[in-house]
């Protein structure tokens, strides 16, 4: 007989949007994406049984509209009261509304005994609309690579889901600037974006394909760094006419020029912005790479620096006071 899950923890970390493959469409797929996790920021909350649906903390709000979009969807009318103890700046290029999603409707499914896969909780709360990669990072952690989405149909299938190099450091720095797009005005912005030429379609295909997915393999960071920089470049510029250029202006495009100066590997924006990251190879070429980065964006803005997470949400399920992960 199975013990009744009363309270439950989720963390997840924040997702790096690498870029997109395919804004044509012509092979019936559109999008496409590849991205990796790092443990921070990360979002963490806790939950537990209730009479009705409610939270407190930052995004609180947001909790419970996504809490009833799940239940609705799951059909139950359980409760849960939900503390949300670490959130992630909202808007920012770090995935901050699909973890929270996720995570609100993971600790639900776990409360309650129903599906906790990732493709079933995103189309519970509504994720995964174009992106897939932070839905299966949530899920898997480390690099995942997708590929697109059909008219009508769920979450776009993971093509491949490799680890990052232990030894490889990440710095996250998320500029105090206007937020990236989102919501309707980013619905609207692909609305509007030219059909970018087949012939740079092809070619960050062959990039990903023949040099950054064998130099993840090989634990190559230089190889990886110069395709994911190239990649960012080329794909920028199909996002110039409605965020102002290759990278959002100001302090993100600012730091972006700032850490290619300093010779880091692998710089580039996360999804809209205004989060900015530069790879390292080790601890100090990364602590170098973040002391840019403070003096750039100053104490009002944000910056971390760690290894990647290579594994997804962490769930601690508290059962009669026992703990299991």
């Amino acid at each position: 007989m199975s013990i009744p899950v009363e309270r439950v923890r989720v963390r997840a970390p924040a997702r790096l949007h690498f870029g997109v493959l395919d804004l044509r469409g012509m092979l019936g797929r559109r999008f496409g994406g590849m991205g990796a996790a790092v443990p921070a920021p990360a979002l963490q909350l806790e939950a537990e049984r209730a009479d009705s649906l409610t939270a407190t903390g930052p995004d609180a709000e947001r909790a419970v509209s996504f809490a009833k979009r799940y239940a609705e969807a799951a059909g139950f009318s359980g409760g849960a009261r939900f503390l949300i103890t670490q959130s992630m700046p909202a808007h920012s290029g770090l995935g901050s509304g699909t973890q929270l999603a996720l995570s609100v409707a993971r600790a639900l499914a776990e409360l309650y005994g129903r599906p906790h896969d990732a493709a079933t909780l995103a189309r519970h709360v509504g994720r995964g609309a174009r992106s897939g990669v932070g839905t299966w990072l949530f899920e898997r952690g480390g690099f995942v690579l997708e590929g697109g989405r059909r008219e009508g149909a769920g979450l776009a299938p993971l093509l491949t889901r490799l680890p990052m190099p232990e030894s490889w450091r990440c710095v996250v720095a998320v500029p105090a600037t206007s937020p990236g797009l989102s919501g309707e005005a980013e619905a609207e912005a692909f609305r509007s974006l030219p059909p970018p030429p087949e012939r740079e379609v092809e070619h960050i295909a062959h990039l990903i394909l023949m040099q950054l997915l064998p130099a993840l393999v090989e634990g190559d960071l230089r190889d990886f760094g110069a395709a994911l920089a190239e990649v960012q470049q080329v794909t920028g510029r199909w996002f110039a006419a409605s965020q102002g250029g290759p990278f959002a202006p100001g302090p993100t495009a600012q730091l972006i020029a700032r850490f290619r100066e300093s010779g880091a590997a692998g710089v580039g924006q996360s999804s809209w912005g205004p989060a900015v990251y530069a790879l390292a190879g080790d601890d100090g070429a990364a602590e170098r790479l973040a002391g840019i980065a403070r003096e750039q964006v100053g104490s009002a803005g944000l910056v971390v620096t760690g290894a990647f997470a290579n594994r997804g949400a962490v769930v601690d399920l508290l059962m009669g006071g026992a703990s299991a992960d």
